[in-house]
């Protein structure tokens, strides 16, 4: 886990190819101090190490970033407006490559939409 403390597993399932994951986020934890004090904004690329842990997790393996692509952040995720968030990832494998395709929501807005590359380390 890259943050400390950040987050905690609520819920976990699979629903047919897609791996679908409840977290709830420390609202007090050190990182929103500084981004930003008076409103807390989860700053994008933790968004997409949330996912990357997800990957581990359902993969066992420990993966390094290759290559991400059609990255778009499309909401700001605000721990004080709600502190849960889905994550939705289909996980594939494919010659020793992990692709991981997901969305995260919170409070059903579509907080992030992406593609990444990863390879076992």
């Amino acid at each position: 886990m890259l943050l400390k403390d950040f987050y905690t597993v609520l819920e976990s399932s699979q629903q047919e190819d897609t791996f679908i994951t409840k977290l709830s986020i420390e609202k007090t934890h050190p990182l929103y101090a500084g981004h930003f004090p008076e409103r807390p904004v989860t700053p994008g690329v933790i968004l997409m190490q949330l996912f990357k842990e997800e990957a581990e997790r359902r993969t066992g393996k420990s993966l390094a970033l290759q290559h991400a692509n059609n990255v778009k952040f499309m909401a700001v995720v605000d721990p004080n407006t709600c502190d849960h968030l889905i994550l939705e990832s289909h996980i594939t494998e494919e010659d020793g490559i992990i692709k991981v395709r997901g969305i995260a929501r919170q409070n059903e807005a579509l907080a992030l939409k992406f593609s990444a590359f990863y390879k076992a380390v």
